[in-house]
């Protein structure tokens, strides 16, 4: 059953999810109801302290390689229930919310949300079709970030259009410079998708458009910045006003 967690459907289905690995495990316990905690026994004699009370079963390292999502076999698996949403996205939007439109890639997510953590932002929304938050590779890529970040799966355009006196920040290429910009402490920061960028029905609720300048503006550079590594300095420079 462990192995099949890979597979939303499967996780959907039994209601759970994987963190792998000692520091994930430790970083998420106590914050997610744990099913099963499966660990070598080297694990166990060496970290007998970090899961008390709970029911380890202990496997081989030939289990353990069934049973990861990992290139190399983590020494513990923890497999959590999958909570209740805390949110439905139709709350009204206090402070920053960063919005995620159709992000694909498991690692983007993870790193979003560890930088949402690192800068206090507590809700992601994010449509219906990004990446699902507990995909193992999503789970690994927050580094316990995800026990403390509210990531929320909702109509995006409904979303946003419930929140109408809100500022609507958006990435785009012909945007106006983050730098030169007037940017709120209250605010919906739009991320788009990793090829296509923020989607038409979404950029049209968009009330400022923002660019990441390049350095210097007359040299010839990458076509774009990966969506985890833009929503870090577009947030940081929300953060950097505030300071």
């Amino acid at each position: 059953m462990v192995a099949s967690l890979g597979s939303a459907r499967s996780r959907k289905e039994e209601g759970c999810f994987v963190a792998e690995g000692t520091k994930c495990v430790a970083d998420t316990w106590g914050h997610f109801r744990c099913r099963y905690l499966i660990a070598v026994d080297e694990w166990v004699k060496q970290y007998e302290g970090m899961c008390s009370g709970a029911d380890v079963c202990v496997a081989k390292r030939a289990d353990m390689e069934r049973m990861t999502q990992l290139t190399t076999p983590p020494q513990v698996i923890a497999v959590y229930d999958i909570p209740e949403p805390v949110s439905d996205g139709t709350e009204p939007v206090n402070g920053l919310v960063i919005a995620l439109d159709r992000v694909q890639d498991p690692g983007n997510l993870g790193t979003i949300i560890r930088v949402a953590d690192w800068f206090g932002v507590t809700t992601l929304l994010c449509s219906r079709d990004t990446v699902d938050v507990f995909n193992p590779k999503v789970v690994q890529a927050t580094m316990g970030a995800i026990a403390r970040v509210n990531v929320v799966y909702c109509d995006l355009v409904d979303a946003i259009s419930r929140n109408h006196d809100v500022p609507v920040y958006g990435t785009f290429l012909d945007g106006d410079s983050i730098y030169s910009t007037s940017l709120s402490g209250r605010g919906i920061v739009v991320m788009g998708n990793e090829g296509q960028g923020i989607s038409d029905e979404v950029g049209r609720l968009v009330t400022h458009r923002l660019l990441i300048p390049s350095f210097p503006p007359d040299r010839p550079t990458s076509e774009s910045l990966n969506v985890g590594m833009a929503t870090a300095i577009t947030i940081a420079e929300f953060r950097r006003r505030q300071s």
